[in-house]
């Protein structure tokens, strides 16, 4: 499946200034129509900080984890990393976070909830997955790299542990100049799924 995406099919339906904890940034919002009838328009909010056309900026792909971030669930580490790369943005004052709709790897909330349940009895989460008719990993990258070239980005560094998310952007046209962490400790709660993502699924983790 390709990741390409052509520029005339997402519009900027949004832009305003978004004030945070970590500093002012400009939030944008897209939206692409998909063949999904499931799933008709595909959105993303993207926050940027300082000028992105210069240099080669961080940049961060970050699925929406509803439970972590706003429920404070301790299963995953989402909620950590947002955190983390919007603080890194904010220290060199320039870079660009991606904010996908695509919670549970893609799979959404209900679904990603029988899938805490069946890790409950004791499956991991790629088992769960396989188990309710899905793929480890359900999501693509298509839209990020359509609006990375609409906003006239083509260099970037990287802030990710999954090889997958930098594969993605290669394949889209966008050059990755590195890969940065994006690494917290973990949590008891959270080693058993984040080590079955470095076993299985190539995650870049140092701390486990």
């Amino acid at each position: 499946m390709t990741n390409r995406a052509e520029p005339e099919t997402i519009r900027r339906i949004a832009s305003t200034r978004m004030p945070t904890k970590w500093g002012t940034f400009q939030a944008l919002a897209f939206e692409r129509d998909t063949s999904d009838e499931t799933r008709p328009v595909e959105t993303a909010l993207v926050m940027i900080m300082g000028d992105v056309t210069r240099g080669v900026p961080l940049l961060r792909l970050h699925s929406q984890c509803v439970t972590s971030e706003v429920f404070g669930s301790l299963r995953c580490d989402c909620s950590d990393q947002l955190e983390m790369a919007m603080r890194a943005i904010a220290a060199e004052g320039c870079g660009v976070l991606i904010y996908e709709h695509q919670e549970g790897r893609g799979i959404g909330l209900m679904a990603k909830l029988k899938a805490y349940a069946l890790q409950d009895e004791g499956l991991d989460t790629i088992a769960a997955n396989h188990a309710l008719g899905f793929e480890a990993d359900c999501r693509n990258f298509r839209l990020p790299v359509a609006v990375l070239n609409q906003l006239g980005i083509r260099r970037v560094r990287l802030l990710s542990n999954n090889p997958h998310k930098l594969d993605a952007l290669v394949e889209g046209g966008i050059e990755v100049l590195a890969r940065v962490p994006c690494e917290t400790p973990a949590n008891p709660h959270a080693v058993v799924y984040l080590r079955t993502k470095k076993e299985q699924m190539g995650h870049t983790f140092t701390l486990l």
